[in-house]
C-alpha cells in the first residue's frame, strides 16, 4: 500500500515516521524548506515510548506530485485545509482513501465536496507532540493512539487493508465501526477544553482554584447537548472521564489552542468552537457563544496588529 503523508510536522511526522520505521511504503508531501531540513537531519522522533532516527525519509513536493496513492494521511490545521487539499489533489485517484486526523466535523464536509464522499474515511488521533527548533518531533506524553473507519460503520476491504498496514507500527491503532461517534465525543471534549481554558486564560487546575467548576461543567453540558441533538450523544463513561479531567484540582492541563493564543499564533476557532455552535440549532448556548466570541475577538485583534506591523 502506497501511503502519502501530507506534511511531516508534529502529527503527520510522528505517525508517518512510525509507519516508515515499520517498513511501510511511505512518502511525505512537504514544502521545499522542510524537504531540505529532512534531507539534512533525517526524520527524528524523541518519545518516551521509543525514539526513531530515520535518515533521508522519502519526500515529494506539490510541484512534482503526479501519481495517485492508495492511502493519504492528512493531519494539517483546519485553516490550512484548503491549501493542503490543493497540494495533494494530484495524488487522489479513483480508489484512493483519505484519512484525516483533524478535529471537529467541518473538514469531512469540505473533503467530501472536493473529492467525493466515497474517498473520505473518519479518523482521530490522541497524542501530544510538538516540533522543536531543530525540526525534531517531540512526543510529550505516553499515549499515541489512532482510530479510524468507514463513516457508515462498515468494515470495508480498504479499511481492513489500512488496519493491516498499521498493525505492527509503533503506535496503537484500531479499526472502528463507530468512528463518527468517537469523533463527536472527542469534539465535545476539545471544544469544552478550548472554550474554557482560552476564555479564562488558565489551566484546568487554575480554573478549579478560582471556583470555576460550575462554568466548566455547564459548558461541557452545552457541548454534549449539541452532540445529542445531532444523534451522537456522548456515552456516560465518556462524559464521566471528560468531567474528571476538566475539574481536576491542581491540573496543569490546558487546550493547545491556549498555547497558540499565548504565542500569538492562528487558531482553529471556527472549526472547533464556531462550527459546533452553528450545529446547535434547537436552543441557545450562552457559554459556548461567549467562548466563541472571545476567540473571534482574539482573531480580529491579531489580524489588526499584523496589518499594522506590515504598513510602511
Amino acid at each position: 500500500m502506497r501511503i502519502l503523508v501530507v506534511g511531516a510536522g508534529a502529527i503527520g511526522g510522528y505517525f508517518g515516521g512510525r509507519l516508515l520505521q515499520a517498513g511501510r511504503d511511505v512518502m511525505f508531501l512537504v514544502r521545499p524548506r522542510r524537504a531540505a531540513q529532512l534531507a539534512k537531519t533525517g526524520l527524528v522522533i524523541r518519545s518516551p515510548l521509543g525514539d526513531a532516527d530515520l535518515a533521508t525519509p522519502p519526500t515529494i513536493t506539490a510541484e512534482t506530485l503526479r501519481d495517485p496513492f492508495d492511502f493519504i494521511l492528512l493531519s494539517c490545521k483546519a485553516y490550512d485545509l484548503a491549501s493542503a487539499a490543493d497540494s495533494f489533489a494530484p495524488a487522489v485517484g479513483a480508489k484512493t482513501a483519505i484519512l484525516p486526523f483533524l478535529n471537529g466535523m467541518a473538514h469531512l464536509d469540505f473533503l467530501e465536496s472536493r473529492f467525493g464522499g466515497g474517498a473520505v474515511l473518519g479518523g482521530q488521533c490522541v497524542i501530544s507532540t510538538t516540533l522543536d527548533d531543530e525540526g525534531r518531533i517531540l512526543h510529550l506524553n505516553d499515549v499515541h493512539r489512532v482510530s479510524f473507519g468507514e463513516r457508515d460503520g462498515s468494515r470495508s476491504i480498504r479499511a481492513e487493508a489500512i488496519a493491516a498496514t498499521m498493525t505492527g507500527a509503533r503506535f496503537d491503532s484500531r479499526l472502528s465501526t463507530a468512528i463518527l461517534q468517537e469523533m463527536w465525543e472527542k469534539w465535545v471534549f476539545i471544544a469544552t477544553t478550548a472554550g474554557i481554558t482560552c476564555l479564562m486564560r488558565a489551566s484546568v487546575g487554575d480554573i478549579v482554584a478560582a471556583e470555576g467548576v460550575a462554568l466548566t461543567t455547564s459548558l461541557l453540558d452545552e457541548c454534549a447537548g449539541i452532540a445529542a441533538e445531532r444523534g451522537f450523544a456522548p456515552g456516560k463513561d465518556n462524559l464521566a472521564r471528560s468531567r474528571t479531567m476538566l475539574i481536576a484540582p491542581g491540573s496543569t492541563f490546558a487546550a493547545s489552542m491556549l498555547r497558540d493564543i499565548e504565542r500569538g499564533a492562528p487558531i482553529e476557532a471556527d472549526h472547533i468552537v464556531g462550527d459546533l455552535l452553528r450545529r446547535g440549532e434547537r436552543k441557545d448556548h450562552p457559554l459556548l457563544r461567549i467562548a466563541y466570541t472571545h476567540l473571534k475577538a482574539y482573531e480580529a485583534r491579531r489580524q489588526r496588529e499584523n496589518a499594522a506591523s506590515t504598513r510602511p
